[in-house]
């Protein structure tokens, strides 16, 4: 199964048109032909089939002829991470977290950031492309970059609110702290780490401090082992 991506369809559409990128992928790349079936996904929980009617370059036309839903996943897991300096770390971070299960991403301006500035376009690009090649029909929110004072200032109805950092102190493990089906925040800071006052920030907004490990990790290797955790506590 190969899956396509287009925001605008809903359960009304009779017939879409795919972008210049799509419709070239799909005539020079693919070589499809009109006839040949699409599975295509809005990012919103519904696959749709669609039969090709024309297959040119710079235009692909389908017409819909059934769809089905997906269900959500049985959690919900905002992971707020700081940008790294290398930008390729954080898109693989983007990618592997969409393809294991992750519902919004949040980047986090901290203290001891390095990089500042992100590319949101270029991180939601990643973000369709990891949810097609997973074949998964929920792409996960991208938030715009804030401050990490600025976040914690966000309402939020989340019971479930940790912060993950090396300093010295008493931390449980995150498995220890989340239970299947819940909802859960995890902050996550820079390659230096969250400063000893965001901590404090955070602990005075009621995240609870954790740790994933004995091993000292990357900010993107420690968004993973985290994404996978709450995943596995939850059987996905």
């Amino acid at each position: 199964m190969q899956l396509f991506y287009h925001p605008d369809i809903t359960a009304e559409s009779k017939e879409i048109i795919f972008n210049k990128d799509e419709s070239r992928h799909i005539s020079r790349v693919l070589r499809k032909k009109p006839g040949d079936e699409l599975n295509i996904t809005n990012g919103r929980g519904s696959i749709f089939t669609a039969g090709l009617t024309v297959v040119e370059p710079k235009q692909a036309i389908a017409r819909i002829q059934g769809s089905k839903e997906i269900a959500p996943l049985p959690y919900q897991l905002h992971l707020a991470v700081a940008p790294t300096k290398l930008n390729d770390r954080y898109e693989w971070f983007l990618e592997k977290a969409t393809e294991i299960g992750v519902t919004e991403i949040s980047p986090i301006i901290c203290e001891h950031s390095e990089r500042k500035v992100i590319k949101p376009e270029r991180f939601e690009r990643i973000l369709q492309s990891a949810m097609k090649q997973s074949l998964k029909a929920w792409i996960p929110k991208l938030n715009p970059a804030v401050t990490f004072s600025e976040f914690l200032r966000q309402e939020n109805k989340v019971s479930v609110r940790c912060i993950a950092h090396c300093e010295d102190s008493e931390k449980k493990s995150l498995k220890h702290t989340i239970s299947p089906g819940e909802s859960v925040i995890l902050l996550i800071g820079p390659e230096g780490d969250f400063s000893s006052d965001e901590i404090r920030q955070a602990i005075s907004r009621g995240y609870s401090e954790v740790h994933l490990g004995n091993s000292r990790l990357r900010t993107e290797t420690a968004a993973i082992v985290a994404c996978q955790s709450v995943a596995f506590i939850n059987e996905v």
